[in-house]
Parts: C-alpha cells; sequence; structure tokens
C-alpha cells in the first residue's frame, strides 16, 4: 500500500495543477486551513484567481471528482462559482475570483462602501468586502495577489451602522409582527447582523458566518432561544433580551 501523502505535498501538486489552467493568476488557501484552525476533516478551501475570464471546463479537465460549477452560478456577484471536489482522497473546495472584481471592492472598502449579496448557507448575505477579507487572510500558495494593508478605517467607520441598523429593524418587527405570534427566529438574523458590526468595528475581517457569534460575543444568542417557550409574553422578554445582548456587544466593540 503506497504512503499517504502529506498535506503540504498535496497542498503543493495540487496548487501546481490548478496555477497551470489558463488564465489562472495565482492560487491561494483560505478558510480554517489559512488560519491554523483546522481539524483533521476540515476542507480544503482553495481560491483562483483570473483576469479577464476563466473556463471551468479547464478544471473539469483535471478529471478531478465532483462537481464543476460555471462562472456566476452561485449567483454572479463577487461569489461568482467554483466547485467542490475530490481530490487525492481529500475534500477541496474551489472558489473562482475574478481579479478586477477584487481590486474593485479592495478600493471600495478603502472607500468605507460595499454591498450585501445573497448568497446559500450565509444567514444575512455577505458584504462585498468579504472578497477583500480573503485577499487579507489567505496564504497564497502560486503567482502573486493585492493585499489591503490594514482594515480600511472607513469601512470600520461605515460597516457598524449598516450591520446595527439592520439588527435593530429586524428585532422590532420580531417584536412587533413575529413574537405575538409565537415566531423568534428572526433574532437569529439580527444577531448575525450584529456580529458583523462587532467584527467590523474591531477591525478584524470575516470570510464567513462559522463561528461568527462566539467570535463577537453574542454565543448566549443560542441559550437565550432555546430556552425560550413558545408564548408571546416570554418571546417579547426574548426580543428585550436580545436587543440588550446585541447593543452591549455592539458598544463594547465601538473605538475607544
Amino acid at each position: 500500500m503506497p504512503p499517504v501523502p502529506s498535506d503540504e505535498d498535496f497542498l503543493d501538486r495540487t496548487a501546481d495543477r490548478l496555477a497551470a489552467l489558463p488564465g489562472v493568476h495565482a492560487v491561494t488557501l483560505g478558510g480554517s486551513r489559512a488560519q491554523g484552525t483546522e481539524r483533521p476533516d476540515s476542507d480544503w478551501d482553495l481560491a483562483l484567481y483570473y483576469r479577464g475570464s476563466f473556463d471551468p471546463g479547464d478544471l473539469r479537465a483535471l478529471g478531478w471528482e465532483g462537481e464543476v460549477c460555471g462562472i456566476g452560478d452561485w449567483g454572479g456577484g463577487v461569489f461568482n462559482g467554483g466547485a467542490w471536489l475530490t481530490v487525492e482522497g481529500r475534500r477541496v473546495d474551489i472558489h473562482y475570483r475574478d481579479l478586477a472584481a477584487a481590486e474593485h471592492e479592495m478600493a471600495e472598502a478603502e472607500a468605507g462602501r460595499f454591498r450585501v449579496e445573497a448568497l446559500m448557507f450565509h444567514l444575512v448575505g455577505i458584504p462585498t468586502y468579504l472578497i477583500v477579507a480573503e485577499l487579507a487572510v489567505n496564504r497564497v500558495l502560486r503567482g502573486d495577489t493585492p493585499r489591503p494593508r490594514t482594515y480600511p478605517p472607513a469601512l470600520r467607520a461605515s460597516a457598524p451602522p449598516h450591520w446595527t441598523g439592520v439588527a435593530d429593524a429586524t428585532l422590532a418587527y420580531t417584536r412587533a409582527g413575529h413574537a405575538p405570534r409565537g415566531a423568534l427566529a428572526q433574532v437569529a438574523v439580527a444577531a448575525t447582523c450584529a456580529a458583523h458590526a462587532v467584527t467590523a468595528a474591531r477591525g478584524e475581517w470575516v470570510t464567513n458566518e462559522k463561528g461568527l457569534l462566539q467570535r463577537a460575543g453574542l454565543g448566549g444568542i443560542d441559550e437565550l432561544i432555546t430556552r425560550l417557550t413558545a408564548t408571546p409574553d416570554t418571546l417579547v422578554q426574548g426580543v428585550t433580551e436580545a436587543e440588550d445582548m446585541l447593543a452591549r456587544a455592539v458598544a463594547e466593540a465601538r473605538p475607544a
């Protein structure tokens, strides 16, 4: 039985094959494996940076098992497609990244501007500065990518009010329209928005929602929701507790 290749050997071979694809300018490692928080069974998150165009058919032609999506198949926004593959027995997620789009969003973030785009598996969507966050924290394996020097002060000023505004409005609507009918699910939406506000106020890059509530000091939201009984009075009180919890977290994150 042949020896199992080491993670670094696997990564080197995979990065070489991806970097050789037509149009690819850089390959980066992201996710938990780039940040040193991976588990033994964690996926490998790789991004292909291209300029102008990239043909997913070239990726498919490598013959790796799995699903290769087209450009734009994941909504057509900044997170514009990718693949779920098995390479040498390892689960590998590939993300397509348009360098021109990344450079544009980096300039927008420097000016404090961003949009929020819907994306599957992201409860409140993704801010377009997510791909700037990737440039800041991902490990470059091949080629070169632009890299933000710091978390932009203008973004640190503009993002928290946006996210807290959505969180506050969501909780107000939950109090008036959902809690009296025995529903409280929207609190999770508000908490996630507040977590984005907290991390932006701290100047911390976020690349996905995994562990975001805990990172923002809002893990108690889960406990709050699970202990409530589905009666209107109790749920309205739960909204009040959630408002207090989110407000404290955001206030503590603001620069002194």
